[in-house]
């Protein structure tokens, strides 16, 4: 039988696939692929973006599966969005992480909004720049509060996000750079739980996404996401991705990475593949 989370996608692409579309009007992949906490962007970092191809007056939605298959750790996510009038996001993302060595999964939910507040990812001279709230909620504490000193099983994310779309900047193809600043207490994006044994303990952090379009429907890039390091049992590593997108269409974008995780739980040199399929209206 398939788990609440298949479902719950299954559903959902049904409705995109079935339903008319609310809006279109923004160009090819400017809307990103799916992330692993269910924002617009890339799929280890959230971008400026407003997720769904809906622009000012319009509406867009989206709905992804992704899964990061390392060494000793399988995490599978499910999620969907909306984005109204280029303005505005909303989100929710469930995943679940599989623990290889100790045969336990864990399971978060992650409730996301995130609003356009200035400039725009194409025209004008600045960048866009949106602002983000990412609420997680661990649905299996233990390992996290009990055996590694995590102090909660649940914490709230900020960030702000700038992104950038540079027309026939390289070699005559488009160029996209993202950064992203991100207030965070999370241990492994909170799959490990929040804070330490000291209490509440958030750190600002940075990330980026670099994406050069080889032609409209292609594109290759690299992602960079610095973590705190805040558990005293176990250390905590920067991710790293370097990926392929491919956007045969508005409605379909494909997301096949290699990812370096580093250092997670008791376990190092945790590296190995990343794909995500989005299906948007």
């Amino acid at each position: 039988m398939p788990d609440r989370k298949t479902r719950l996608v299954t559903l959902m692409l049904t409705g995109l696939l079935a339903g008319p579309a609310f809006g279109a009007s923004k160009i090819l992949a400017t809307s990103g692929a799916g992330s692993i906490e269910g924002a617009a962007g890339g799929g280890l970092v959230p971008w400026a973006v407003i997720g769904g191809y809906g622009s000012d007056g319009e509406w867009g939605a989206a709905a992804s599966l992704g899964r990061v298959d390392v060494d000793d750790f399988r995490l599978g996510t499910a999620s969907v969005l909306a984005g109204v009038h280029d303005r505005l996001e909303v989100s929710f993302a469930q995943q679940t992480l599989q623990v290889e060595p100790l045969d336990a999964v864990i399971e978060q939910h992650v409730y996301g909004v995130k609003t356009r507040v200035a400039g725009h990812l194409i025209y004008g001279r600045l960048p866009q720049l949106s602002f983000g709230l990412q609420h997680k909620v661990n649905q299996n504490p233990a390992i996290a509060t009990d055996v590694l000193g995590a102090n909660s099983a649940s914490g709230t994310d900020t960030y702000i996000a700038a992104s950038k779309l540079y027309l026939h900047a390289l070699f005559e193809r488009d160029l996209l750079l993202n950064g992203t600043l991100r207030y965070t207490d999370a241990n492994q994006t909170g799959l490990l739980g929040f804070g330490n044994s000291g209490g509440e303990d958030p750190q600002l952090v940075g990330e980026a996404s670099v994406g050069l379009f080889l032609n409209p429907n292609w594109a290759i890039g690299a992602e960079y996401r610095q973590k705190p390091d805040r558990l005293d049992a176990v250390d905590e590593d920067a991710w790293r991705d370097v990926f392929v997108a491919w956007f045969p269409n508005k409605r379909v974008s494909v997301v096949g990475a290699y990812a370096d995780l580093g250092s997670i739980a008791l376990w190092d040199d945790q590296q190995g593949w990343y794909l995500s399929v989005q299906i948007t209206n």
